[in-house]
C-alpha cells in the first residue's frame, strides 16, 4: 500500500517568502496547502507545485477572521490529518515608519490582529487535525531581536509570536509536536519594496554575509525544521540573516 504524502499548510504561501516555502515542501515530497487570502496568488503557487510534480491545493483564509479559520480547518479536515503548520501569514507592507507614540490604535490593533493572534488562531483550529509527531514553525522577524526603531507595532507583534512559540512549544512537547520560529532578516520580496533606504543599507553594513537576502536563503531551515532528523529540537528561535543579529 502507497503511503499518502504528508500535508503541510503554509499561511500566506501566495508570494514572497510564504510561496517560497510552499514550493519547497512540495519538492520535499509534501502535499501541499497553500493557505492565502489572495486567491490569484495562492492558486498561481499551487499550480506551480503541480507543474514541478508535487501535490498541492489553494485553500482561501483570513487569519484574522475566526470564521474563515474554522472553514478553512473544516476544509482540511476531509483530506486526512496534517503532519506540519507553516504560520507565515502576516501584514509586513509599509508598516514602518512612524515613533511608537505616533502609531493609531487602530493601526496597532489591526497589526496585532493578524501577525499575532492569527497565528495563535490557525494554531488552534488546525492542531485537532494534527498527527501525532507534527511540526509547527512560525515565521517571526529578526526585527524583533533587533528591536528596530519605527517599527514597534510589528516588533510588537513578533514578539509575541516568539513568547507564544515557547509557550506552545511547552505544551505540545509531551503530544510530539515540535514548535519552532524562525526569523529571518530583511528579505528582498515585494513585502519590503516600501521599506526605507536606511534600513536596507544598516542591513547591508552590518551582515556577515554582506549579499542581500533573498527567499530561498530561508527555506532549507524551514524544510530542516519539518523533516525528521529535527525531532529533538522545539522551542528554539533561529535567526537566518546572515549573522545580523548574533545569538
Amino acid at each position: 500500500m502507497t503511503e499518502l504524502p504528508r500535508t503541510v499548510v503554509v499561511t500566506g504561501g501566495g508570494r514572497g517568502l510564504g510561496e517560497a516555502m510552499a514550493r519547497r515542501a512540495g519538492a520535499d515530497g509534501y502535499r501541499v496547502v497553500v493557505a492565502e487570502l489572495d486567491e490569484e496568488w495562492g492558486s498561481a503557487t499551487a499550480a506551480a507545485i503541480r507543474d514541478a510534480g508535487g501535490e498541492a491545493e489553494f485553500a482561501p483564509v483570513d487569519v484574522a477572521d475566526p470564521a474563515s479559520v474554522q472553514a478553512l480547518a473544516a476544509r482540511i479536515a476531509h483530506h486526512g490529518p496534517v503532519y506540519a503548520l507553516v504560520n507565515n501569514a502576516a501584514l509586513a507592507n509599509g508598516v514602518g515608519g512612524k515613533y511608537f507614540h505616533d502609531i493609531d490604535v487602530e493601526v496597532w490593533d489591526r497589526l496585532m490582529t493578524v501577525n499575532a493572534r492569527g497565528p495563535w488562531l490557525i494554531a488552534k483550529h488546525l492542531l485537532p487535525l494534527m498527527s501525532r509527531p507534527g511540526r509547527i514553525v512560525n515565521i517571526v522577524s529578526d526585527a524583533a531581536l533587533y528591536g528596530s526603531p519605527r517599527l514597534a507595532h510589528y516588533i510588537a507583534s513578533k514578539g509575541a509570536l516568539i513568547a507564544l512559540t515557547r509557550a506552545m512549544a511547552r505544551e505540545l512537547g509531551p503530544e510530539g509536536i515540535t514548535v519552532n520560529a524562525v526569523a529571518p532578516g530583511l528579505t528582498e520580496i515585494e513585502a519590503t519594496e516600501t521599506v526605507p533606504a536606511e534600513r536596507h543599507a544598516l542591513y547591508a553594513h552590518n551582515r556577515a554575509i554582506p549579499r542581500p537576502q533573498q527567499p530561498d536563503d530561508l527555506v532549507g531551515t524551514v524544510s530542516f525544521l519539518l523533516g525528521e532528523e529535527s525531532r529533538y529540537l522545539t522551542g528554539q528561535v533561529i535567526a537566518v540573516n546572515g549573522g545580523f543579529t548574533m545569538h
